[in-house]
């Protein structure tokens, strides 16, 4: 597939980039906007994007790179994109020290909604840039499928990871189970402008998050777990059956970076372990918290003494806010923000966990931890 895509782009025509930018909000009409996305090349990044229903490309390089980002407004420089290319997937699952913590889930290209809770939040400032000082932001996963604006949030995340590190902060995007399903080819729930993307390109969805693009290496560099101080992030879940298993995080995180992210699920059909981390039981699928009725407290705290830690904060199940079961030890953030008129993300300051609403109201969550 990878070879198609590289004698397609070789065979497009280039032009230039003096046209208005691709990545605006669509018109009232059925033309489509969409990227852009850049893959990795000899010459450079070849830039693909749909503008008005027509495909445009460029190359890119560390020349023409601030004539194109006139266009696009990435807040990025050429070597922040060129240099994705060498990423290789974080391993590293332990944190400490964090100034405050603030954490969203299944954003699904909700990217307005998105952005307007971040400012509420204090996450970023009007201009969409980094506001949180040293403090983690934590996107516990599904950015992907649903929603028609997916590539402007990731564009965003992906700047706001640099923008974090520099004031000392950080940003940690975390794989779900879409991510999952995307970079396996499961294009299932992808929105109808992304099946359009496909027809006027000649690529699939796949194409844009594959190895060869710098999107789709930045993803697969994420983990799936990981901690900050005594609160452990996770996409679904960790069910009892996870920790019988007695695998530690970085142990889970490498086995989906080295096995089962970007993999074809039937190259691991044989090995049991690999597909019960696929599972319903596994930490992208896991829905028990909020389902099952005859989940208890003891569960829980055998789950949080396995790994040594007091929370776990998951996505996943949609809620109709930020819900705290059993004293704050499991907190649900995925407040459904595609369709909820008033999403909510979690803010964890002075060590108290609080809600965050979209007027930027902050609503405590009751129990302070230790």
């Amino acid at each position: 597939m990878v070879k198609k895509v590289i004698i397609y782009l070789s065979l497009s025509f280039f032009i230039n980039i003096s046209l208005s930018a691709a990545c605006l909000p669509e018109s009232a009409d059925t033309t489509i906007n969409e990227g852009p996305h850049l893959f990795f090349s000899e010459k450079g990044l070849r830039a693909v994007w749909i503008e008005k229903s027509v495909l445009l490309q460029k190359i890119v390089n560390s020349d023409n790179f601030d004539e194109f980002n006139r266009k696009f407004r990435l807040p990025l420089e050429y070597d922040d994109l060129k240099g994705t290319s060498l990423l290789k997937p974080a391993l590293r699952h332990s944190y400490t020290h964090a100034d405050s913590i603030g954490v969203i889930s299944d954003i699904h290209g909700g990217y307005d909604t998105y952005l307007k809770l971040l400012k509420s939040s204090g996450i970023i400032d009007e201009n969409l840039k980094w506001n949180f000082g040293k403090g983690h932001f934590v996107v516990l996963g599904d950015m992907l499928d649903r929603g028609d604006r997916v590539t402007e949030v990731l564009w965003h995340l992906f700047a706001l990871e640099k923008q974090a590190e520099k004031a000392g902060g950080k940003v940690h995007v975390m794989l779900g189970n879409h991510e999952f399903l995307v970079l396996s080819r499961e294009l299932g729930y992808i929105n109808e402008k992304y099946k359009e993307f496909e027809k006027i390109s000649g690529l699939t969805y796949y194409d844009e998050f594959s190895e060869r693009s710098v999107l789709g290496k930045w993803l697969r560099s994420k983990p799936v777990m990981i901690t900050i101080d005594q609160i452990i992030f996770i996409h679904a879940g960790i069910s009892t059956d996870l920790i019988r298993r007695y695998l530690t995080m970085e142990q889970i995180n490498r086995r989906f970076s080295n096995h089962i992210l970007g993999f074809d699920p039937a190259s691991f059909r044989a090995d049991e372990e690999l597909c019960f981390l696929n599972s319903d039981s596994g930490p992208l699928w896991y829905r028990g918290y909020f389902s099952d009725t005859t989940f208890c407290e003891s569960r829980i705290d055998s789950i949080l003494n396995f790994y040594g830690k007091k929370h776990v904060v998951v996505g996943h199940t949609v809620n109709k806010g930020v819900n705290s079961l059993f004293n704050n030890k499991i907190i649900g953030v995925d407040t459904g923000i595609m369709l909820n008129p008033s999403p909510e993300m979690l803010i964890y300051k002075n060590g108290s966990f609080y809600r965050s609403t979209m007027t930027g109201e902050r609503i405590s969550l009751s129990t302070s931890s230790e």
